[in-house]
């Protein structure tokens, strides 16, 4: 599917987006805060846009043709935590180059929208780390209510405190 919006596209990530994604995601300001390591390489790029990007409802956030960031929902058991039957976890994130513009919030309306009314979904949780202003302001914008306080691990096997929010159809 491809969802448009005022400023932005969602589409699916595509092959030849690798060295665009290699270029946002190897910037240590992005990854990290979002629970994954910088990219290394295209190569690394390409097997994210293979593996991790290919699942369903993920999307490349497309600005004026290029692929700025991510939107997309995760499904048990791809999750992060066990959210229940009928629920799914929202995560984005944008190049750091295109933050400050609202595209985090644009892109993920359209996708909150598509769950409430395309699939069978009736609650929506998102997670940021404690200290991450910027994702828990895009989860408020939207309408996401604070769930719980929880405990994750990244992917250097070190635990951090997060905020779990929801959001009911």
């Amino acid at each position: 599917m491809i969802f448009k919006t005022k400023n932005l596209t969602l589409r699916p990530w595509v092959e030849n987006d690798a060295e665009c994604l290699y270029h946002f995601a190897k910037n240590p300001n992005v990854g990290p805060i979002a629970g994954w390591p910088p990219h290394q390489s295209i190569e690394d790029s390409l097997n994210i846009i293979k593996t991790v990007f290919s699942k369903r409802e993920t999307y490349a956030i497309v600005n004026d043709d290029i692929p700025i960031g991510c939107v997309g929902f995760l499904f048990h058991p791809d999750t992060n935590h066990w959210w229940g039957n009928g629920a799914c976890e929202l995560g984005y994130w944008i190049a750091e180059e295109y933050w400050g513009n609202g595209y985090a919030a644009e892109a993920s309306k359209a996708l909150i929208s598509h769950a409430f009314n395309d699939l069978d979904i009736s609650i929506i949780y998102a997670t940021y780390k404690v200290g991450n202003v910027k994702s828990k302001r895009v989860l408020e914008k939207l309408g996401f209510k604070y769930y719980t306080d929880m405990v994750n691990e990244d992917y250097r096997h070190e635990y951090f405190k997060e905020v779990a929010m929801k959001l009911e159809k």
